[in-house]
């Protein structure tokens, strides 16, 4: 999906920059702007996306750890990032059953050294995007902080509901808080997505 969102700024650039080597015009200005901003959000919304991903993997660790310390068998945080990177949870889990853990222990240990594995494959795909899209971004400054400045008032407004948001927030445990936050980051990008479809799709129009 992301990688979907990618290739239609991409596409949308394209289009702008050859629509606008034929007419500049105050419809061109704000499709420009539109891209921007989308543009400038897909950053911001992958950039969670990779922070909640590396929490998870952190706290993944840390319960691959806890595992091995009930088991008497204590590692470094060196060595614990040594087996992870093995990327084989065959390879990784054969190293520890000599220290008596228990299967269902066993199995926790496998289960989260595979989620790390794919963790770390998602990790370096926004890595590659965020490289493509920030040139982007970075190559329209100018335009964003224009529409920034434009948007300052609503921003206050959302500031606001943010710190309320917050507040409400602090009630809740570390398990749900963290499905919510992921819930409302996959919700954003699938709003993004469909904006980024239509602004396609009004251009194709227009050629």
């Amino acid at each position: 999906m992301a990688n979907n969102a990618r290739n239609k700024l991409k596409t949308i650039e394209r289009d702008l920059a050859s629509e606008e080597e034929e007419r500049i015009s105050a419809d061109m200005r704000i499709r420009k702007s539109q891209h921007a901003v989308l543009s400038r959000k897909f950053v911001e919304v992958m950039t969670k996306y990779n922070e909640a991903q590396v929490d998870f993997r952190e706290r993944s660790k840390g319960r691959i750890r806890r595992q091995l310390e009930i088991t008497g068998k204590a590692t470094t945080d060196e060595e614990l990032e040594e087996m992870l990177e093995g990327g084989n949870s065959a390879v990784f889990t054969s190293g520890i059953l000599d220290s008596g853990i228990s299967k269902q222990a066993l199995s926790e240990i496998e289960a989260r050294h595979k989620d790390i594995v794919r963790l770390e494959s998602s990790i370096k795909e926004l890595h590659d995007m965020f490289v493509d899209i920030a040139m982007l971004v970075e190559s329209q400054g100018d335009i964003v902080n224009n529409i920034e400045v434009q948007v300052s008032k609503a921003v206050d407004h959302i500031v606001v509901a943010k710190t309320e948001t917050k507040k409400a927030i602090q009630y809740q445990n570390k398990a749900r808080k963290k499905k919510v936050i992921i819930l409302a980051i996959l919700i954003i990008v699938l709003a993004i997505v469909a904006l980024i479809i239509g602004l396609s799709v009004g251009l194709n129009k227009k050629q």
